[in-house]
């Protein structure tokens, strides 16, 4: 595998920055590596382990190198979706296989329904799909507390809301936005507002992405072939019970990938996974 080329790709709306690992000599479909709000740099580890084939990772609007230019606020999965395969066709047109984590995950849900002939095997790594939860009103009502938070304090109180909801294991508390929370300084995190309201995921794709209604009739109608992995170490957070959910919509059932919501990650972003592990999963469900 060579080290990643960059390129950019302009869309309505943005300019995408995408990041190929090309594979000479290699027939398997290329691989695509998506995550929200997480950029590329957070497949580092995970890429490293798919040398033997096409690697392509990528920045979506508003996240790290890539730029909004239609001044919109938020972003939705299914603008991501066209971002998406906008990209895939900027590539060859597909079909690719895509590895998708968190809201990378329900882009890539967002994407099949719209798109599958682009799409072969897409691995949707616990999306974090409110909507398809049992307890839907309380973990969509605590999201959008978390979002007033924002809005309100900033940054740091917003991120300790979101820490302990992501966390919580088992259904959310219907008085989730009444219970006391410990100070961001308890998490190294920021105690101050400093005014900006622009962070990547609580300003642009939080609510969009939990609230996102996901279309299962496209889903199961796709010949595109999806599989939802959840985390060994994460289950009962809200991530993990929504990627069980949404396989029983499908009418699958889940795979489980060793660690956590961020197992395929080695350091970035100050989670330790386990990717080695992770690569192996991911490599058996890609050749099946």
């Amino acid at each position: 595998m060579s080290e990643p080329k960059t390129h950019t790709l302009e869309v309505p709306g943005g300019i995408l920055h995408y990041y190929v690992r090309e594979a000479e000599a290699n027939t398997a479909p290329t691989l695509l590596m998506i995550g929200s709000p997480m950029d590329a740099s957070g497949f580092t580890a995970l890429a490293g382990h798919f040398r033997d084939r096409t690697v392509v990772t990528y920045d979506p609007r508003g996240i790290g190198r890539s730029e909004r230019t239609d001044g919109a606020a938020e972003s939705t999965p299914e603008l991501h979706a066209d971002d998406l395969h906008r990209l895939i066709t900027a590539l060859g047109g597909g079909p690719v296989d895509i590895f998708a984590s968190s809201g990378g995950a329900v882009n890539g849900l967002a994407l099949v329904a719209r798109h599958p002939e682009q799409v072969r095997t897409l691995v949707a790594h616990e999306p974090p799909a409110a909507q398809a939860l049992p307890d839907r009103e309380q973990a969509l009502a605590a999201v959008v507390d978390i979002r007033r938070t924002y809005e309100r304090d900033g940054l740091g109180p917003a991120m300790v809301k979101f820490i302990a909801v992501t966390g919580l294991r088992g259904e959310i508390p219907a008085d989730f936005a009444d219970r006391p929370v410990q100070s961001p300084a308890d998490f190294g995190l920021p105690t101050e507002d400093d005014g900006s309201r622009d962070d990547a995921m609580f300003a642009q794709n939080l609510m969009t992405c939990t609230h996102y209604e996901h279309d299962f009739d496209a889903l199961r109608a796709a010949p595109t072939r999806i599989v939802i992995g959840v985390g060994a170490e994460s289950e009962g957070e809200m991530a993990h019970r929504a990627g069980v959910a949404v396989a029983e919509r499908l009418g699958t059932k889940p795979v489980t990938f060793p660690s956590h919501h961020g197992g395929f990650l080695d350091g970035e972003f100050g989670m330790k996974g386990d990717p080695d592990a992770f690569a192996v999963t991911l490599r058996q469900l890609l050749i099946e």
